[in-house]
């Protein structure tokens, strides 16, 4: 099987052409493919298949075998992989791309002719707890959202959490500490599995520049810490709009890179950043 890891900030994936193949279990696949040490390695792995309302269909596996909504950062690297294999015309100035999302709309940019980043319309946010979805005490969910400041207790840690789905659950929280010194490895799983997300949640931690930037860690559900994660940047600027700490555009700093995000408080979320080819392959088994 040939396949293709790609990268979006440091957000890593395995990408295969699965158009001709017959349905096979894709989440064991994804799980030995992921492997660090014994796999190729990769927060995932992402199909590219066949779709009756878009240009593609877009699916996605997390590293421990469960299907994921959305990625960001993954879709961006779908649209460079089907222009840059002729999959759909390389002269196009957009791809649709149907996920469980919903669909989303890649602008490529190009550098000569290679696509080295581009522009995703991410979908409006959701905001309400049954659309997250979480379960709240009945008289918080009656608000219907947005819901901000959520006492959240992991464990021993007491957090204030907004709550965001950019079609897949997100709580994102502002720290004064740093976020290099927070304990994203002990406190991540907590959060991601607490009973009030029955999806699960990803979890990111941020912190407010002075230049009115950010820096963020996140926790993915599935996947544990990555580099970056391209749902968790786009919560992280719904949130801190929400909050009053930044406006319309702002730039998320990650440890794999920089993705910048346009929400305007209204309509979609729009999510901009690299995309880069790693090295290609053929996997056996």
């Amino acid at each position: 099987m040939e396949f293709t890891k790609m990268h979006g900030a440091g957000n890593d994936y395995v990408y295969v052409d699965a158009r001709d193949m017959p349905e096979r279990d894709w989440g064991t696949l994804s799980q030995s493919i992921s492997d660090r040490h014994s796999g190729v390695g990769s927060d995932g792995l992402i199909l590219v298949m066949n779709s009756e309302v878009a240009d593609l269909q877009m699916r996605m596996f997390n590293s421990d075998g469960s299907e994921g909504e959305m990625c960001g950062n993954g879709i961006r690297c779908f649209a460079k992989y089907a222009i840059e294999r002729g999959i759909v015309a390389p002269s196009v100035a957009s791809v649709t791309v149907d996920t469980l999302a919903g669909i989303r709309t890649v602008v490529p940019h190009f550098l000569g002719s290679a696509v080295d980043s581009a522009r995703v319309s991410m979908g409006a946010p959701r905001l309400a707890p049954s659309d997250i979805p979480v379960d709240l005490d009945p008289a918080i969910a009656s608000q219907g959202g947005p819901i901000v400041h959520y006492a959240l207790q992991p464990g021993d840690f007491r957090l204030y959490v907004t709550l965001v789905s950019m079609g897949n659950p997100h709580a994102v929280t502002f720290i004064d500490q740093p976020v290099g010194e927070f304990p994203l490895h002990n406190i991540g799983p907590l959060v991601e599995r607490h009973p009030i997300f029955p999806r699960r949640a990803n979890f990111e931690i941020v912190n407010l520049r002075e230049d009115g930037n950010l820096d963020a860690r996140v926790w993915e559900r599935g996947s544990g810490e990555t580099m970056a994660c391209g749902t968790g940047a786009c919560a992280i600027a719904v949130a801190s709009r929400l909050l009053g700490h930044t406006g319309d555009r702002v730039a998320v700093n990650l440890p794999g890179g920089t993705l910048t995000i346009d929400w305007d408080g209204v309509g979609e979320v729009y999510l901009e950043g690299p995309a880069k080819e790693v090295f290609s392959g053929v996997w056996t088994e």
